[in-house]
């Protein structure tokens, strides 16, 4: 990994031995440091971090959303959690064709599909913790109860998410207090969740999924229009999986299964495979176009056939096959963008990530998430229980891999990764920021294995990316380099809000230590001991 440019400003990567934490804001890194200072393991501490994230970050993440995780047990092999919830069992296709209702509107009651965060956090400390999950949440509890102080990059996003807040009265009480939202150093609490906390602190998932707080929620959805019923919540369980990889310059990238997009990011790697993206053979006009090329072609696949597994077409052997990919990249122009129909194949934004890794080599690669800011804006009126809106994604369209249906999972876009050398976690690694997520990790283990980038180098990146028709292009991406891909076709526009944000913990297992990044776009920062 080469040195930083030391005049420029920017930030080293953070070294150490014991563990260390990723996370999206810094007082969740810290309580994670602490759970692991005090002998806790990397799943304790991951779902610590989780549990403040979901006070202080509350346009990103909910114990009202979904998760999904990748771990591996003392450098074994990565394996998979899948925490994401299902609509509910009134919601047939049927149901809505015959209401003329051609998509699920994100601020509705329908976007809703039962929260699986809990159960799986419950599941992840049950089956790999060292503490109980009442004393986890305790942190979190803290923060709820007493308040906590808005950081810049959490302003900024709940300034820019008043009219998701406005629209129904529980959440508008909660989250614009005094009519307004918080500015950075304003102290911000929500007793209701911290009572909420409590209540799952003392029962485990029966304290969201039976009594008071299910009552809330169904209650409040049924008064909105919703289907749900305390049966869609009693059924909710996460799912262990087993997760899928491709290979990438002498490493392997594992990503979750379907229902989540991490397959796209393995596309877009299986394609740029076939190309040479060194620094010392191509530049970043060469670069930028092959991703973006790459990004469409494995979009055009993740828009058409993923979704619920039980129900999809293509398995992600079927969709990974060699055959295809160089069918694929024998599409791609170098001199030229295409259109994203000519990727088709035959058939055969808002969230939180974090990792740990201990001093066991215990690697947890976690993420949590309401979808869009703020989710569906819909608050549990007692419970203070934010609900995201995953359900969007869900298409009303009959044959389509993702349309709704009773008790199915939507296609998810958020996805944690691990980068895997020689069957050993080289890197638990996620990219928040929605749609952009998979051509995220692409981009992020591209930076560090072709051009040799450290996390924190490859963090702070200029981004990009070809979605719904264009290029947009972070303002760090130089104007030279912009008017080249112009030249080549592709219709380049500026970003307007930072691409996503990302955390890496690099392992180093023959020198003992530990690399950090943590993404510049967000508040947050890694730590070790």
């Amino acid at each position: 990994m080469k040195y930083r440019n030391f005049h420029t400003s920017g930030r080293s990567a953070v070294l150490a031995e014991n563990g260390m934490a990723a996370t999206s804001h810094p007082r969740a890194t810290r309580v994670a440091l602490d759970v692991l200072r005090s002998g806790g393991n990397a799943f304790d501490a991951a779902v610590a971090a989780a549990a403040v994230l979901a006070v202080v970050e509350p346009a990103m993440t909910s114990i009202g959303g979904d998760c999904f995780v990748l771990f591996s047990r003392k450098g074994g092999k990565p394996e998979g959690l899948n925490g994401s919830g299902r609509a509910p069992q009134a919601a047939t296709l049927d149901w809505y064709l015959e209401r003329q209702m051609a998509s699920i509107e994100p601020e509705t009651a329908h976007a809703v599909t039962v929260p699986g965060a809990i159960d799986a956090w419950c599941r992840l400390i049950a089956d790999h913790g060292t503490r109980e999950l009442g004393q986890l949440l305790q942190p979190a509890i803290e923060a709820a109860d007493a308040g906590f102080l808005v950081t810049p990059r959490v302003a900024a996003d709940w300034e820019g998410s008043v009219a998701r807040v406005s629209h129904e009265a529980a959440a508008k009480a909660i989250f614009l207090p005094g009519g307004r939202p918080p500015a950075t150093g304003d102290r911000h609490r929500n007793p209701k969740l911290a009572a909420t906390m409590r209540t799952i602190a003392q029962h485990g998932r029966n304290g969201f999924y039976a009594g008071a707080v299910m009552d809330d929620l169904v209650g409040h959805l049924n008064g909105l229009g919703g289907l749900h019923t305390a049966d869609d919540f009693a059924a909710q369980r996460c799912d262990y999986v087993t997760p899928i990889s491709a290979p990438y310059r002498g490493y392997d990238l594992f990503e979750i299964p379907p229902n989540g997009q991490g397959i796209t990011a393995l596309i877009i790697l299986k394609i740029l495979q076939q190309f040479d993206l060194s620094e010392a053979r191509c530049d970043a006009v060469e670069r930028i176009h092959l991703m973006a090329e790459a990004t469409k072609a494995a979009y055009w696949v993740r828009d058409t056939q993923l979704g619920d597994p039980a129900t999809m077409r293509e398995t992600p052997e079927t969709i990974l096959d060699d055959a295809r990919i160089r069918a694929a990249v024998a599409r791609i122009a170098r001199d030229r963008a295409q259109p994203q129909s000519a990727y088709a194949w035959e058939n055969h934004k808002d969230t939180v990530y974090l990792t740990v890794v201990d001093r066991d080599r215990n690697a947890v690669s976690f993420i949590n998430s309401l979808f869009q800011s703020f989710g569906s804006g819909i608050a549990g009126p007692a419970s203070g229980v934010l609900l995201h809106n995953r359900g969007i994604s869900f298409r009303v369209k009959p044959g389509h891999a993702n349309a709704i249906g009773s008790r199915k999972r939507p296609m998810h876009t958020i996805i944690p990764a691990m980068l895997v050398k020689d069957g050993k976690p080289q890197m638990p690694f996620g990219v928040m920021g929605g749609h952009y997520q998979a051509t995220g990790h692409a981009s992020f283990v591209s930076g560090m294995l072709d051009r040799d980038l450290d996390p924190q180098q490859a963090n702070e990146a200029p981004r990009h990316f070809a979605h719904e028709g264009v290029l947009e292009l972070e303002e760090g991406v130089p104007d030279a380099v912009a008017e080249g891909l112009a030249k080549r076709g592709h219709k380049v526009v500026r970003a307007v809000r930072p691409l996503g944000g990302c955390q890496a913990i690099w392992i180093d297992h023959a020198r003992g230590f530990l690399m950090g990044g943590s993404d510049s776009r967000k508040d947050g920062c890694a730590f070790g001991y």
